[in-house]
């Protein structure tokens, strides 16, 4: 369905002499940001951008592990679906953009951004998805695009935390590490990881993560809450790794120091066992609702 003018979503026509190929409409959109292109055929794009709630930086200068002119700009945004994708059977879960094409190595300043729906965000969230929490967790200085719906989803950050987080963060570090043994594909085939295989005899940037995971993994069990950027000697070890300061050998025994540490922690953690399910779909229903003006 096509929204009229004057309902929330709508961004305008669709071409309808059109190839089907997205084409250039306008520079930019507010809530996508400057360096995404608005297409005129686009209709995941159209829900991102209407949909907006929050927008955030989620990579490497937010984590405070950043070299300069080195890293690519991650960006993580959340939105609210329009009625037609939440209850009719389209189906919208997220949109992404990217500077370079799919399978191309993103290089210094390119932009990699994700939108998920917020419904999704939510699953993600409640499950302790450790990349879908941060968003929550972010400084002010690394919101790019904010309105009244995306301050109750950080205002409300706590009805998402519990224990399960624990196993999902202790997840993302096995993968980290199968990446730094070999194991997995996942940024070994880019021309940038073998170059930094070959300049320190193995992938710092995956050991450097899956320490910060660990790292952060056991911050929120003890504390309820992650500090980003990171600061002090956990910020200190995440940076030495990157350049290369610590062997692949230290960082696997850090990583299995962090590993049962987490499972110590799951144990005795304030966290609750689940995350307020309840609370979070009366949320939601209700966030929707405001959206499209019907409550």
């Amino acid at each position: 369905m096509n929204l009229p003018k004057g309902v929330r979503g709508y961004l305008g026509p669709p071409d309808a002499g059109s190839s089907g190929e997205p084409v250039p409409v306008k520079l930019s959109h507010p809530a996508l940001g400057e360096l995404v292109p608005i297409k005129s055929n686009s209709p995941d794009q159209w829900i991102a951008a209407s949909g907006m709630m929050l927008r955030v930086l989620v990579g490497s200068g937010t984590h405070g592990t950043s070299i300069d002119g080195q890293d690519d700009i991650d960006e993580m945004g959340v939105c609210v679906e329009r009625p037609d994708t939440t209850l009719g059977l389209k189906r919208f879960e997220h949109y992404e953009y990217r500077t370079q094409p799919q399978g191309v190595c993103s290089g210094p300043g390119d932009l990699d951004l994700i939108v998920y729906s917020l419904r999704k965000y939510v699953g993600l969230a409640a499950k302790g998805n450790p990349t879908v929490l941060l968003p929550l967790f972010v400084p002010e200085s690394a919101v790019r695009y904010q309105n009244e719906f995306g301050q109750e989803l950080r205002a409300n950050r706590d009805m998402f935390l519990s224990k399960l987080a624990g196993a999902r963060f202790k997840g993302y570090m096995h993968s980290q590490r199968e990446g730094l043994m070999g194991l997995r594909s996942g940024g070994t085939r880019n021309q940038g990881r073998a170059d930094i295989r070959a300049r320190y005899g193995f992938d710092v940037k995956f050991a450097m993560h899956m320490v910060r995971l660990g790292l952060q993994g056991k911050e929120l069990l003890e504390t309820g809450t992650i500090t980003l950027p990171m600061q002090g000697p956990a910020l200190r070890r995440c940076r030495e790794i990157r350049r290369g300061e610590h062997s692949k050998q230290q960082c696997l025994d850090w990583a299995l120091e962090l590993e049962h540490k987490i499972d110590q922690l799951m144990l005795t953690t304030r966290l609750p066992k689940q995350p307020d399910w309840g609370r979070i779909n009366n949320w939601l229903v209700d966030v929707h609702l405001r959206h499209w003006r019907v409550a």
